[in-house]
């Protein structure tokens, strides 16, 4: 589900009105919201004539009311490309209904057939689309200091405090950039979740950066005695999403990326057998050895590569 608060309807009711009989425009709304009864809401008899162009102005705006536009212009997208039960479909006027979600801040994945906020406008935790209770299968990434306790103590306040600004940055940049979310910053760690494109290597690909960032900023950048080292713990799995911080990390896919994070070496990646798996050959070279631990077979990638 996702909220919309500024959409012009007049461009999908103009494409459910030239594209579809009133039945089709019905069937189509249900199978975004198995509850929605068009003629129960309009208290009316089930197969009532009901004009046509009626019935595409209150779909549409039934659709945005109950937070189920933006699955429901996913769904005509899905029909236009590959049919439905056997039956194709042109939808006149859907690209202009595309138009107008993205002139509103968002962006179409064509990988997963979703739209998601467009991170350039706004950036929240839910991309613009979870709601409370929503799950969704995502990756995650937990990202921890290494020694955090030790570089505290031994650097000026002001001095831990850029550092740790910068690596805020770093971190930021490179999973946004790649249509992450950063759902906490707890100090000297940070958990990271992505849900769009293919989310096993943008999640890996963004702790990979991450690390690489990192060690070009302790080389030329770092104003602390000593480098930042960090651990960095990857996993796969559905996840129940929650606007409340603290319940969010309370998903056992968050915990399993904690366990990965803390038998990850300094400066390294600890990655699940089932996110390793799916990176492809030229991805997978660069880890060494399946291991085995609490949370079961991972693999691990760090710099330098040590096999």
């Amino acid at each position: 589900m996702g909220i919309v608060k500024n959409v012009n309807p007049r461009f999908c009711r103009k494409c459910l009105r030239l594209s579809l009989q009133v039945e089709q425009m019905i069937l189509f709304a249900r199978l975004v919201n198995p509850d929605y009864n068009f003629y129960k809401r309009m208290n009316l008899k089930e197969g009532m004539p009901v004009p046509h162009d009626y019935v595409a102005q209150r779909i549409v705006t039934d659709m945005v009311e109950d937070g189920y536009y933006i699955d429901f212009v996913e769904s005509l997208i899905q029909i236009e490309n590959n049919g439905y039960m056997g039956h194709k479909y042109k939808l006149w006027g859907l690209n202009d209904v595309v138009t107008s979600l993205i002139k509103e801040g968002f962006i179409f994945d064509q990988i997963s057939g979703q739209f998601f906020e467009n991170a350039q406008e706004r950036v929240s935790p839910n991309w613009g689309r979870l709601q409370d209770g929503d799950e969704r299968k995502m990756t995650v990434l937990r990202i921890d200091v290494a020694g955090n306790s030790a570089l505290v103590k031994s650097n000026p306040r002001d001095k831990v405090e850029k550092a740790y600004a910068d690596l805020r940055k770093i971190v930021h940049r490179s999973v946004i950039n790649r249509n992450g979310r950063l759902w906490s910053w707890e100090g000297d760690g940070a958990l990271a979740a992505f849900m769009f494109g293919t989310i096993e290597k943008m999640a890996v690909y963004a702790g990979i950066e991450i690390l690489h960032e990192l060690f070009f900023y302790n080389k030329i950048r770092n104003p602390l005695d000593s480098p930042i080292n960090v651990r960095i713990g990857a996993q796969i799995g559905q996840i129940r999403y929650s606007d409340n911080e603290v319940t969010r990390l309370k998903n056992d896919t968050v915990k399993q990326a904690m366990a990965l994070e803390a038998m990850a070496p300094k400066n390294g990646i600890a990655v699940s057998f089932n996110l390793y798996a799916p990176l492809g050959s030229q991805a997978q070279v660069l880890f060494n050895a399946e291991k085995t631990g609490r949370s079961g077979k991972f693999s691990v990638y760090t710099m330098g590569i040590e096999k």
